[in-house]
């Protein structure tokens, strides 16, 4: 696998679940790799100890991406450690349900901040940063953006931002060579997942309502991440790839 080589590629939220799995797969595909985390130093580690086993390169890097000292900090350092970046992929994000009753200004700020701030705050720095060259940018969305389910209406509402942001910075960035998508994964098995108490008889009931007949998998996500930042995607802009094996 070469799809990637020579490029430095940017995920944030990368010390686990999703993003940890793309950053694997990126570093595979021959780039180098910023395994952005804003608090989970550990697990950052971990992620950057299996790349560098496997013979790749990666760099953890500290960074809160709702926060613009952060975002350009990031960037600074991902220049030092590898030069140019020209694939970032906005994979960080929170999640909380509940009734409507139990909204809150900060639940709210804290959802938008990480889900749909961040997403605007590091495309901005990026836009700059590819300096001219182009790239790729992969947003994460959900199937909740179009789906949404009860108790959710914070978190459906920043996917759907997503998806909105997805559409305007393609548009946007299209003459300058960079490319803007989505993916919209369904019920895939993370550390997140099973924090939230979806396992055991629950993941299985849940799992028997999905066409394929099984939740997804990190690296079903993460293939889909690499195609999209490797040039065989090179007509592709504005999309948003759901990836949920048939869960609607």
């Amino acid at each position: 696998m070469d799809e990637l080589k020579g490029k430095v590629a940017i995920v944030t939220g990368a010390s686990k679940g999703i993003g940890a799995e793309i950053a694997r797969q990126f570093a595979k595909a021959g780039a180098a790799v910023v395994v952005n985390y804003a608090s989970s130093k550990q697990d950052a580690d971990r992620v950057v100890s299996d790349i560098l086993r496997s013979g790749g390169k990666a760099v953890a890097i500290q960074a809160d991406v709702g926060k613009s000292a952060d975002v350009k900090r990031l960037f600074a350092e991902t220049k030092a450690a590898f030069g140019r970046p020209g694939i970032l992929v906005n994979n960080a994000g929170v999640y909380s349900f509940g009734a409507l009753e139990d909204v809150t200004e900060e639940e709210f700020h804290r959802q938008f901040d990480t889900n749909v701030l961040s997403t605007i705050l590091t495309t901005q720095e990026a836009a700059s940063a590819f300096e001219g060259h182009g790239g790729s940018v992969i947003n994460f969305s959900s199937i909740s953006s179009l789906n949404p389910v009860p108790n959710s209406v914070v978190y459906s509402a920043s996917k759907s931002a997503v998806d909105a942001i997805t559409k305007a910075l393609a548009n946007e960035l299209a003459s300058r060579g960079i490319r803007v998508n989505a993916i919209a994964p369904g019920t895939t098995q993370t550390e997140g997942l099973s924090a939230a108490g979806i396992e055991g008889e629950i993941a299985k009931t849940i799992s028997a309502t999905i066409p394929l007949g099984r939740l997804g998998k990190p690296d079903d996500i993460a293939r889909i991440a690499v195609f999209l930042a490797s040039d065989q995607s090179a007509w592709l802009t504005g999309e948003r790839i759901t990836a949920s094996g048939g869960q609607r």
